[in-house]
């Protein structure tokens, strides 16, 4: 498996996961739909938020930063977010 972790902040960060929060069922519904999905989360720091995504491999995890990066671009374009830090690789243990 492998997995991404988008860590939003700075500008317009608060008010972007206020819209996922809003509109958590798209979210989801798309992210389901990323080959070899695994599991998605979303949460909310001081000064944003983060998602991690983890995928059957790293195509996978590719396709959803872009899946979240083509969101973004559609939904949330006024808020003019800082993009994400991105850390990722092979995971090592997952549990549920």
């Amino acid at each position: 498996m492998y997995a991404v972790v988008r860590n939003y902040s700075g500008n317009g960060a608060k008010e972007l996961f206020d819209l996922l929060e809003a509109r958590k069922t798209d979210v989801e519904t798309r992210m389901q739909e990323v080959n070899g999905f695994v599991s998605y989360t979303l949460f909310r720091t001081n000064d944003g938020g983060v998602s991690v995504t983890v995928c059957q491999d790293q195509s996978g995890t590719d396709q959803s930063s872009q899946v979240a990066q083509d969101w973004i671009k559609a939904n949330a374009t006024g808020l003019n977010a800082s993009p994400p830090t991105v850390s990722k690789g092979a995971v090592i243990l997952h549990l549920t």
